[in-house]
């Protein structure tokens, strides 16, 4: 009478790397290949910003998927990096794309009475 029940958990096949240890290794050469095509970025695009904040802001996307331990969610950022190392390699992205990386996420708040007063929180 009763269906037999069955196991939740699935093994999954991992898509690129099968160790942490070789994912990590891939990160770090994406890492070096994006650093050492910097100068040619630069090159390339016509963009107002110098060769340390490309550095600065390189080091930093990566440091914000730094907590990911998921060998998947870890192989498809590699995926998405490489494609988007290609896209700036080969001037697919627009200039303007790329400067979306230095642009503020978070406008900054009215310090004077007026300024308050024109935003609306006064």
């Amino acid at each position: 009478m009763a269906t037999p029940v069955t196991s939740g958990l699935k093994q999954v096949k991992p898509i690129l790397s099968l160790t942490h240890i070789e994912a990590h290794r891939k990160v770090i050469t994406l890492y070096k290949t994006w650093y050492r095509q910097i100068p040619f970025i630069k090159a390339n695009y016509i963009i107002p910003v110098t060769k340390e904040e490309c550095q600065q802001k390189l080091r930093e996307q990566f440091y914000r998927h730094a907590n990911v331990r998921d060998l998947r969610v870890i192989d498809m950022l590699l995926v998405k990096g490489r494609m988007e190392l290609q896209e700036v390699c080969a001037q697919w992205k627009p200039a303007a794309t790329l400067l979306r990386y230095w642009e503020e996420t978070e406008a900054s708040k009215p310090k004077d009475f007026m300024s308050k007063f024109l935003s609306g929180h006064e």
